[in-house]
């Protein structure tokens, strides 16, 4: 079984990149509202009309969109846009559908139509599915801050440094990394914060002709789709958000949010994997959780062959584990891959590192991931700790983790926005919104990388929303097994009818 057979629906994921993770700053609305430039300055930009054609297996259009919103008429960029035309009659049709499938960093072109195909045809009978590459990404103005062979050695780095020699290394490859956007792609480098990103999505809605926004967010896109209510409460339509994002956290609770959240992910694939002939210890979790982690602190010291004239090194392997933990329909694959690694064979494990970097082959990327997701990131959040900062977090977060590297690696992963060239002067807050519109947010329990405890804070925050629970493994819900998920949040999408109010699935 191949990687791409093993995933059936594109994981939704907040994506690690050499262990980095999404920190998450909110701006108030209105301190937004302060610095929004007049009405008639965007005129341009909201009479837009769309010129599809068609593309791969749907049809697309350009969106263009201003660099800097404090002064639109500067300069502008376009964005890639997607559609799949619903399929029912004009009179039943309800609008557009416009999907964010994580990151951030992912395009939403491809996921858009993996959606279109695989949501209830009643839905898409009525609704027109739209994908977008944000701005930075994919096809929409993408921004790029390393070669393919500074990627690579980035993406190779030790994201668990144990010496100050190795600390030194990395905060100077995470310099060169954020001198590089700067360097690399100067226009846009300080103009991919997720508050642009979302008034772009406003340009969209109108340009696609709805009063109001009809969205489905994964993961870093229920931020997207948060702020949305935030800044644009009158234009809210039905709001699903599907792995929530809490904006009220800082990018080190963030981080130790993930941390906790696979840990638990990686002590139920040790379980799992225990009732498995296949698994590479025989014996109960905790003898898996030993084993993994001897693999994991060895490569520190001694990579393994591959068939790749590189050896797999840790950082390779601990972005194997993280990445598998995303779908359980992973595990199996990372079961195979450890057994090669027990035996002295670090191909599988590398495969795995590979296919999560979006990598083609040597020094070569489909994707401009590796440099967009920091990109966003580090300019959303406020500076991470220094290195001081960051060796302290990692000492706490490991003294009690079941698999102590990936916890490190979940710290040291913020290097790059301890020196990022610039930040949110807002500090993170509590969503505020005055729509009267309900939302829907659906969250796991057993969630990696946004937990469960998310979706509950952000219930809290936005009145009109209610919970819609998934018990079970993987990041994200919809569009996955739960029949109960997809047929309450499709319920939702046709009819705006809420579930019960403290609906649970399996």
């Amino acid at each position: 079984m191949t990687y791409g057979e093993a995933v059936k629906r594109p994981l939704l994921t907040l994506l690690l990149v050499s262990g980095l993770t999404l920190p998450v700053a909110a701006v108030s609305p209105a301190a937004a509202d302060e610095s929004a430039p007049p009405a008639d300055a965007l005129a341009p930009f909201y009479g837009q009309a769309l010129v599809w054609e068609p593309c791969t297996e749907s049809e697309c259009a350009w969106l263009t969109v201003p660099v800097d919103y404090d002064d639109p008429s500067s300069a502008s960029i376009r964005l890639r846009v997607s559609r799949t035309v619903a399929t029912g009659p004009s009179d039943s049709r309800q609008g557009s559908l416009v999907t964010n499938p994580g990151g951030p960093g992912v395009s939403g072109l491809d996921f858009a139509s993996y959606l279109a195909d695989v949501m209830d045809p009643t839905v898409t009978a009525e609704f027109d599915v739209v994908g977008f590459d944000t701005r930075g990404v994919g096809d929409s103005a993408p921004i790029v801050c390393l070669s393919g062979a500074q990627t690579t050695r980035w993406l190779r780095t030790d994201i668990t440094p144990d010496t100050a020699a190795e600390q030194r290394t990395l905060m100077r490859r995470a310099s060169a990394l954020a001198q590089g956007c700067l360097t690399r792609s100067p226009e846009i480098a300080r103009h991919v914060g997720s508050d642009d990103t979302v008034r772009d999505m406003d340009i969209l809605r109108q340009a696609l002709g709805d009063d109001r926004l009809t969205f489905l967010g994964f993961s870093y896109g229920t931020y997207l789709g948060t702020r949305y209510a935030e800044l644009f409460p009158e234009r809210v339509g039905r709001l699903v958000l599907d792995g929530a994002v809490d904006p009220s956290l800082d990018i080190m609770q963030i981080s130790q949010g993930q941390s906790e959240g696979f840990q638990l992910a990686v002590t139920r694939f040790a379980r799992d994997c225990s009732n498995r002939d296949s698994c590479p210890w025989a014996g109960p979790a905790r003898t898996v959780l030993a084993g993994l982690n001897t693999v994991l602190e060895s490569l520190d010291q001694q990579p393994l062959p591959t068939d790749d004239p590189r050896p797999l090194v840790q950082s390779q392997g601990l972005s194997a584990v993280f990445y598998a933990m995303y779908s359980p329909s992973m595990w199996g694959l990372l079961r195979s891959a450890l057994r090669q690694a027990v035996r002295g064979n670090g191909q599988g494990l590398a495969e795995l590192a590979s296919y999560a970097a979006d990598q083609t082959g040597p020094n070569r990327y489909a994707t401009n991931m590796a440099s967009a997701f920091p990109a966003i990131s580090c300019w959303d959040a406020p500076a991470a700790p220094g290195p001081s900062g960051l060796a302290s977090a990692a000492r706490r977060w490991s003294r009690s983790a079941a698999v102590p590297e990936l916890a490190r690696a979940m710290s040291w992963g913020n290097a790059p926005c301890s020196v990022w060239f610039g930040h949110s002067s807002v500090p993170p807050a509590p969503a505020q919104t005055s729509t009267t519109q309900p939302i829907l947010i659906v969250g796991g329990t057993y969630d990696p990388a946004t937990p469960y405890r998310w979706a509950r804070s952000l219930n809290r925050q936005l009145s009109t929303s209610q919970l819609l629970t998934y018990r079970g493994d993987g990041h994200t819900a919809y569009a996955g097994a739960s029949s109960c998920i997809n047929g309450a949040v499709d319920d939702y999408l046709l009819t705006g009818a809420m579930p019960p109010e403290g609906k649970t699935c399996s």
